[in-house]
């Protein structure tokens, strides 16, 4: 199987400078023949909570275009894990029409349930490799969600007050004196602590921050690591130091920290100074409080001592895919969907001012990019301060079920850092046997 995604490689810089230059029915979606106009519903599975109210009403204005349509959308993500519930939702015999896959793994693992979308709109104007991923034997079995990135974000106001200059912080050496400084200012600032690090959500750990640590090994390609039969944790020391900064100076404790209690309570009213989170949350931070959201916050990188002190992982968080098991007019109509999103006028002002996203898709206009937190990842694209996005290649399940919940025994003082590296490096190597 992994001697079919040889041929091509993930960049996951994604060419952003140039981005925007200018079944039986009832399993996944149904027809019905009695009306004139066929009368398909096209039942959508999706992972991003952050815009879940934004998706749902774009589907609603998309249903008074075309009557013909019904759209039912169903989103797991936040605290749950999509990938169980997705397998889930399949072994129900409820089969969505259109759903989430995260990569090359996910492609290994559903390739019979996609359909081919290369002669899709969406498809054709994704951006130069985008398709990497989830193209095999020169089939597009997926077309991207959108471009993310990540690293840690600050509260530019309270960075101010205690003296630190952002742009200083380029290195570990320099993040760990920023937190120390802001540490012994927390009373007057109005801090509970400086991060507020979720150590519940195995996918903040388990995956986006282990990528920034382990991608350098992969030499930043997503389908290096989907090939490799081990994992080396060759930065394994600057990790822990990352993961040991935040924990040791976050709200308490850590493991039963969730996403919604990192973003929306503790960082958008401002009670700590900096979380590990990227430029999805705006639309969460902008919900509490929006002059917050628009004037008061930053992003700084995630260093990676021995590599790069100054960069942040940016990539393609999912992939849209379509079931192949759904009748013919569901696949054309979801294909057709998917288009309108992504290619059309109407579609595109939403990508953009809806749902806030950077789209990975040519047409858009760059100077549209509105949040603060988008504006940034696109900064530093454009200046090549980028890590790729490996861990769509990590084994599936790896990430959070295995390193994720080790690290939760690591911050639980039930496990020591070398078990949580030996535990993972062997499930890593079992799973590709």
């Amino acid at each position: 199987m992994r001697a079919k995604w040889r041929a091509g490689l993930l960049a996951v810089s994604l060419g952003l400078a140039g981005i925007l230059a200018g079944c039986n029915s009832d399993k996944a979606g149904s027809s019905d023949n009695k009306s004139k106009e066929e009368q398909v519903t096209l039942d959508i599975f999706q992972f991003k909570v952050e815009f879940k109210d934004q998706f749902e009403t774009v589907a609603k204005a998309y249903e008074e275009e075309n009557k013909n349509m019904k759209i039912n959308i169903t989103t797991v993500g936040g605290g749950e894990d999509y990938g169980a519930a997705l397998r889930s939702k399949f072994s129900s015999g409820n089969e969505p029409a259109i759903y989430n896959i995260g990569g090359p793994q996910d492609v290994a693992d559903w390739e019979k349930k996609l359909a081919d979308l290369s002669d899709s709109a969406a498809a054709k104007a994704a951006l130069k490799g985008t398709l990497d991923g989830v193209t095999v034997d020169g089939k597009v079995l997926g077309v991207p969600y959108n471009q993310e990135g990540y690293g840690l974000i600050y509260n530019k106001n309270v960075f101010e007050k205690a003296g630190i200059d952002p742009a200083s912080i380029t290195d570990f050496a320099s993040l760990e004196a920023a937190v120390k400084e802001l540490d012994s200012q927390k009373g007057e600032l109005g801090l509970e602590a400086v991060f507020a690090l979720p150590g519940k959500e195995t996918w903040v750990t388990g995956l986006h921050l282990s990528n920034a640590f382990l991608a350098p090994e992969f030499d930043n390609n997503v389908l290096t690591a989907f090939d490799s039969k081990s994992v080396e944790f060759k930065y394994s020391d600057a990790f822990k130091k990352v993961l040991d900064l935040q924990n040791d100076y976050s709200v308490q404790p850590t493991v039963s920290l969730d996403y919604s209690k990192q973003v929306e309570e503790l960082f958008s009213l401002q009670k700590v100074a900096m979380i590990q989170q990227g430029n999805w949350v705006y639309g969460s931070i902008a919900g509490i409080d929006e002059e917050f959201a628009n004037n008061g916050i930053g992003m700084l990188p995630i260093p990676v001592e021995g590599y790069k002190g100054d960069h942040i992982p940016v990539g393609i968080p999912m992939y849209w895919g379509v079931n192949s098991n759904a009748d013919e007019a569901v696949v054309k109509e979801a294909k057709k969907f998917l288009d309108w999103l992504y290619t059309s006028d109407k579609g595109k002002e939403t990508v953009l001012n809806d749902f806030k996203f950077i789209p990975a898709y040519e047409g858009y206009d760059s100077t549209k990019i509105s949040d603060p937190l988008s504006k940034a990842v696109y900064e530093y694209a454009e200046k090549g301060k980028t890590i790729g996005w490996t861990f769509m290649g990590y084994p599936t399940g790896w990430g959070q079920d295995e390193l994720g919940v080790q690290i939760q025994k690591y911050l639980s003082d039930k496990a020591s850092w070398e078990e949580v590296v030996d535990a993972t490096k062997k499930a890593w190597e079992d799973a590709r046997k």
